[in-house]
């Protein structure tokens, strides 16, 4: 069971929604054709396929030079835990390994701190000196 990853390559509409179903990221499958657009206009998408099926993806924004987000980095839960996640990240963030900020909001989940620790991440407040992150949800669209 190989896994391919491929750069620049934007999954169907179909294949995107149910990848993001999978994982239960219904904000983002509500509006399916916004979903392909987001991921469009994303600064870079990596995919990860077995057996030619989508089972994750990572996209960054941002503008590639001084700042570049970690926007969405998910696995099919049936692919989890078999280093995809891993392999996504180094990927989707290589090309931009000059950048100086590379940033990401998640979801406060024990396993997920672990894996973006293991990744090289730290939370703002363990930083020094000491930063501040703000992010304004509009709660309307969830």
């Amino acid at each position: 069971m190989e896994t391919v990853y491929a750069t620049g390559a934007i999954p169907s509409q179909e294949e995107a929604v149910r990848l993001y179903d999978s994982v239960g990221w219904s904000a983002y499958t509500r509006d399916p054709e916004l979903l392909v657009d987001a991921l469009v206009a994303s600064l870079s998408v990596v995919t990860a396929r077995v057996d030619d099926e989508l089972v994750g993806l990572a996209r960054v924004v941002g503008d590639g030079l001084t700042i570049v987000y970690l926007q969405d980095i998910l696995v099919a839960p049936s692919h989890q835990r078999l280093g995809i996640g891993r392999e996504l990240l180094r990927q989707v963030f290589e090309p931009y390994s000059e950048v100086r900020q590379r940033v990401l909001l998640t979801d406060h989940e024990p396993g997920q701190r672990l894996f973006y620790e293991a990744m090289g991440f730290r939370e703002v407040h363990d930083l020094a000196p000491r930063l501040n992150a703000f992010v304004h949800l509009d709660r309307s669209t969830e």
